[in-house]
This record gives C-alpha cells, structure tokens and sequence, in this order.
C-alpha cells in the first residue's frame, strides 16, 4: 500500500464513480479500477459496494477513508514544511535510548531523511537524563527517551506508552503454556535489570513498577545494557522485562509473555529546547505522527478484517 493508493480511493469516494475520478486523476479508468481492487486485495475485505450508483463505501471503506485524508493531510503539510525548511547542509543531532533503535526510531529517521536529503543526521546513544543536559549545552538538538522528568527549560511530548513484556527461556518449566503473567508471578524470581549505573534509570523504573502494584522484588541482578540482560536469560539464568520492541532482538531460546497488570508499559518521550520548536521540530514531529497514523490505519483494519471474518 502506498500514497497512490489512498490518493486513488479518496477520489472514487468523493466523486462516486470512477469515470469522474479518472478524470480527476488523470488516469484511465481500467487502471484506475485494478488500482482500487488491488488495495481490496491487500486489506482482504471490499471497502466499495459494487453495483451501487452513484458509488458507496462500504463500512469499513468508510472507515478505510477517514484515516486515508488525515494520512494525505499530514504528508501534504510535511511537503509544504519540508520546502520551506529547504535542503541545505544542515545537521540534527539526535540523542535517543539503545532500546528505541529496536523501534520506530529507525523508520522516523529514514522518513526524515527522504524528506530533507541535504540534512546531516547524528545519532547519539544516551541515557534520558544524559539527554537533559545534553539538549541544555547544545550537544544536542532532540532527544528519544524513555523516563520521565521536568525541567522548565526542555518541552517533552509523549509519543506513545509501549508495553513491557517479559523475557524467559522458551524451555523454562515454569512459564510452560502460560500465555502471559502478573508482576505477583515473577516478584521473587531472579530478574535481570539495566542499566547498572545511575539513580534514574529503566531498571529503578522496573522497581517503581513493582512498587505501584504493592510489590518489593528481592532477587533483581544488574547488567550494563538490555543485550546483555536478555542474553542471561537466553542462557537460562532468570528472566527480564523489557519493551515489547525487544522481541526485534533475534536471540535464540527466548520467548516473550505480555505482563497482565494494567498499566505496565514504558513512555517514549520526544524531547527538545523550549522555544526551539521550529519549523525544523515541526517537520520531524509530522514525521512521527505519519508514521503513526499509517500504523494505526493497518491495525485497525487488520481488526476490522478479524471481526468480519
């Protein structure tokens, strides 16, 4: 599915047949009709009635619409944005947590770069409170971060809250057949946290988590980075919670069980200077929310798919 796609079925929804809408489009109306049934295809479900004149969608088309014009209305003023910023040699300076490159983060930057192709993108690994002061000096111009602060001088957004799973051996007995577990299962297991340095840090996150839920862990062991927590568990030795991305991390003999507690997840936050929220800020920030949208827009209709079938 691409943006011809939704630009396609937009205009045969607006103009209820697809003679004025290959007109609108330019296009022959045969091409403009396999185009139409090649995204039914991909989604598996009819978004038009056919045989209906003039031309209506269907519930899920209608659906399928709704998300389809904020999708081209975000990219639209990404465009408008991205010629104003212009392509000059530039260079943004992104501190982020190892854990996102497992994430999104990846795919945003990728999209920003075709955006702007003239930009020079560094990408610094940093600890989110490495991030404050960071951003403070200048060594930065944004960050990625996971824990939560407040400081007048930085602007923080939360782009979304990603649940936390946990890590076991795939053979360990006493998670056979369990399709997912309460912190109250595992509080006295040995359980691999990191990093091992700092005072706010993701493992003390892990602890307040616990905390929240009237719980005191005993048995928790410290390692450096999230790589080497999952490969104690990979060996058989505990287990750890991790961001549900983690399972991008193609490490034998693990598996990974969804923690049942309400509320069990870690914020990514986007962070930058208060005031320097230009149209540089903007343009990754609508970065991000196209990302999102088209994300929402395949889970919602993998839903919508589920239900009718």
């Amino acid at each position: 599915m691409d943006l011809r796609h939704l630009k396609y079925f937009i205009a045969v929804v607006e103009e209820q047949s697809f003679t004025k809408a290959s007109k609108r489009l330019f296009i022959a109306q045969p091409p403009l009709s396999r185009q139409i049934q090649s995204l039914e295809d991909e989604l598996g479900l009819p978004l038009l009635e056919r045989g209906s004149r003039p031309i209506q969608t269907t519930e899920a088309g209608q659906f399928f619409y709704q998300y389809a014009k904020r999708i081209l209305s975000s990219m639209e003023q990404m465009v408008l944005m991205t010629k104003r910023v212009g392509q000059t040699a530039q260079t943004l300076k992104v501190g982020f947590v190892g854990s996102l490159l497992l994430g999104l983060l990846p795919q945003i930057i990728y999209e920003f770069r075709k955006l702007l192709p003239g930009i020079n993108i560094e990408l610094i690994e940093m600890g989110t409170l490495e991030q404050l002061e960071a951003l403070k000096s200048g060594k930065i111009d944004v960050g990625f971060g996971r824990l939560k602060f407040s400081d007048p001088a930085i602007t923080r957004i939360l782009l979304r809250d990603e649940p936390l799973v946990l890590a076991v051996h795939e053979h360990d007995p006493r998670f056979m057949g369990f399709d997912g577990v309460y912190l109250s299962d595992i509080v006295d297991e040995a359980l691999w946290c990191y990093p091992n340095t700092g005072q706010q840090t993701f493992a003390n996150y892990i602890k307040n988590i616990f905390a929240e839920h009237g719980l005191n862990p005993k048995n928790i062991k410290y390692v450096s980075n999230i790589q080497l927590a999952l490969g104690m568990v990979a060996s058989g030795e505990g287990m750890s919670i991790v961001p549900q991305n983690s399972r991008a991390i193609l490490m034998t003999n693990l598996k990974y069980l969804p923690i049942l507690d309400a509320g069990v997840a870690s914020p990514i936050f986007l962070s930058f200077r208060s005031g320097d929220d230009g149209e540089f800020i903007q343009l990754l920030l609508k970065t991000i929310e196209f990302i999102y949208q088209k994300i929402e827009l395949n889970e919602q209709i993998n839903l919508k798919s589920c239900s009718d079938s």
